[in-house]
Parts: C-alpha cells; structure tokens; sequence
C-alpha cells in the first residue's frame, strides 16, 4: 500500500478542520473516522475508550464487515484482546501492528457473518500529553502487516483526536464549573432575599398570634404560620439542591445532613468501601435528596433508612419508608417529577431505578449504578 505525502498532508489538514469545527464528541470522533478511512487505503476502523478502571467503551465504528458488527458488535463489545491489555498495562505507546486479535479470531469462528477478509488491525492509542483516552483501530482486508509510513499516518491522526478530545472534555468542565457558580450565585440570592423574607413573615405571624385575644385572628395567624413555615423548610431543601453543603465531609455526612434539615430520623447501613468518582457522589447524593424530599412530603412519616452495597462493578442504594406507599399504573406517567428525576439522573449514568411500593406498607427504591 503506498502512501502518498501530498495526500497524507491533505486528509490530515481535512481531518484537523473537522476536529476543531465540532463541539459534540462521539460525532466528532465518528466523522474524523470516516474522513479518515475515505482518503485512505485503510478500509474499516472502531474506536473504543478505556477509563481508568480499565472499563472498554465501544463509541465509534465505520465500514465494519457483517462478522463484527453481529448482534450489536458484540465480538468487539466482549472479550480480551492484546491491544487492550497493553494499553491497560501502559505498555502501548505508538502505533503498532497487531500479530493476532482475539476479538476478531472470536468473530470469524462464530460464523455469524462474512468478516470480508478482515483478519489483522493496527491500533494506536488516543492521548494527549499524560492524559489517555482509549484506542484507534483501524484494518484492511487481506493485510497482516501495515508499513512504518501508514503507521506514522495512524499515529498522527491519533495525536489529532487525543488533543480534540482533551479540548472538548476541558470545554465541559468549564461548562459545569460556570454552571456550579450559576447554581452557588443563585442560592446565595434565594438565602438572602426570599429565605430571610419568609423568616421574617413566621417571627410577625408569631407576633400577631400574640398581640389579639380574637381567636379566629389567632387561627388566621397560625395558618400564616405553619405555611409560612412548609414553605421556608421547602425554600431550604432547594437551596441544598442548588448548593449541595457537606459533600466536602462525604457522601454519607451530606446524606445525614440532609435528612436532618428535613427532620427526618435517617438510619444508613453501609457495605464496601464508599470512594467515588465525583460524578457518580453527587448523583447519589442528588438521588438521595429526591427520595427523603419524597418521603417528607409523601410517604407520612419522618423516618428512612438508607442500605448502600459497593460490589467490584456496581453500586446498590436502597433507601426505604415505612410509610403509606403508592401504586404506579405502568400505563401512566411516574406520579412525581421527583421519581421521574431520580430515574433520569440513574440513566444518564448507565444505571436503573426501580420501586417496590404497597398501599400502607411503605415504598422501597432501588438504584443500580455501574461502577
């Protein structure tokens, strides 16, 4: 296969455009893929990331044969390969040719599709500077061995994506950075102002309770009163949502905290170590928010306790009342937005959210997140 240097500097300057044009990752990644694959002999190539437990991502593919792409790629999905170990063991630095792949040989002896051929890839890996992201692989038919020049291309196009990729996450954690400050600024506000004007309204109605011997305006201002009050205790549970205080303790003292402020009597029991990545902290804790705030309001009752079990690849929480339950009609809507939210937040992280709930006999939610 001979490479041409004129046409290498174009398809790189190409791909290079559309790596700085696009701000959506995985599109991102599959067009400069595709771009890469059409101005070179290269004819089939796959994309996994690797995160730091060593956990495979397959997130991009183009032009792979029937053998591969099998019920949802699942040869490429599954399994053990040489390119994968050695990334995990940081013993892949540069493109190299790979003399066999497991996932591939897996493919072509299930005979659950053509495999066009394809028997050997390249692979190199996705970094940037320290940073590492995953792997590139890329094949032809019938070739075993790619030349030094096609692997110094590979290994190019390779660098393009790591610096592409390390721009766009530094782009969204400024992007939460800014939306952390958004949500701190707009707390700091709801505090100062409605909170303390709603504080303000219970020490009058007190005063107005005291003030007259007229017993209906004593009612009247014991109603002001007790909602005045509902409506302060909700006001400070959405400051916590906007502003989660005590993560900086632990997940568990903020859970605690939490439940406190709510004046309901928590009891945690907890299995394996609870150290978690900050995404997966504050969707539990998030979680965790929702399910008291439901329980306050809904279940009848101030008392919850809370199982969490740490596997080597899960994450269970169970929290669980005592109270008055619920029946979801599975042809209808979930009966709270905070169901719905506790649901959604499971999902965005590959997990799930189920209930188990009987008229007066308490509700018990389940989440699962992979870990």
């Amino acid at each position: 296969m001979a490479v041409n240097d004129h046409s290498n500097i174009t398809i790189l300057k190409e791909i290079a455009e559309l790596l700085n044009e696009e701000t959506d990752l995985i599109p991102m990644l599959k067009g400069a893929l595709c771009k890469f694959l059409s101005g070179t002999n290269f004819e089939t190539g796959w994309i996994f990331f690797i995160d730091e437990r060593g956990k495979i991502e397959l997130v991009a593919h183009e032009n792979l044969p029937d053998a591969l792409t099998f019920n949802n790629c699942q040869h490429l999905e599954k399994g053990g390969c040489w390119c994968v170990s050695r990334y995990r063991n940081n013993q892949l630095k540069k493109a190299s040719n790979i003399i066999e792949c497991q996932r591939i040989e897996a493919a072509i002896q299930s005979k659950t599709g053509d495999h066009a051929n394809i028997t050997h890839h390249a692979t190199v890996p996705l970094q940037s500077g320290d940073e590492r992201f995953g792997l590139l692989n890329v094949a032809s038919p019938n070739t075993v061995k790619f030349s030094e020049e096609e692997l110094e291309l590979l290994e190019s196009v390779a660098f393009q994506m790591g610096s592409a990729i390390k721009r766009i996450n530094l782009t969204k954690q400024e992007q939460k950075l800014a939306l952390v400050q958004e949500r701190n600024r707009l707390a700091r506000d709801l505090h100062d102002s409605v909170n303390q004007l709603l504080f303000s309204v219970t020490l009058t109605s007190r005063a107005g309770i005291e003030m007259t011997d007229n017993q209906n305006v004593k009612e009247t201002f014991k109603e002001i009163q007790q909602l005045t009050q509902s409506a302060l205790t909700e006001m400070r549970a959405l400051i916590w949502q906007l502003r989660p205080q005590g993560l900086e303790s632990g997940l568990l003292e903020a859970i605690k905290a939490y439940a406190e402020m709510l004046n309901t009597q928590l009891t945690v029991n907890v299995s394996g170590v609870i150290q978690f990545p900050s995404r997966v902290e504050e969707t539990l804790f998030r979680i965790s928010q929702e399910a008291l705030n439901n329980i306050r309001k809904h279940a009848g009752v101030q008392e919850a306790i809370i199982y969490m079990t740490v596997t080597q690849t899960d994450i269970l929480l169970v929290i669980k009342d005592e109270g008055r339950g619920f029946v979801i009609d599975p042809e209808k809507s979930l009966p709270s937005m905070g169901l719905q939210s506790i649901q959604d937040r499971a999902s965005a992280l590959g997990g799930t959210a189920d209930w188990v709930s009987e008229i007066g006999k308490g509700t018990e939610l389940l989440i699962r997140l992979p870990y």
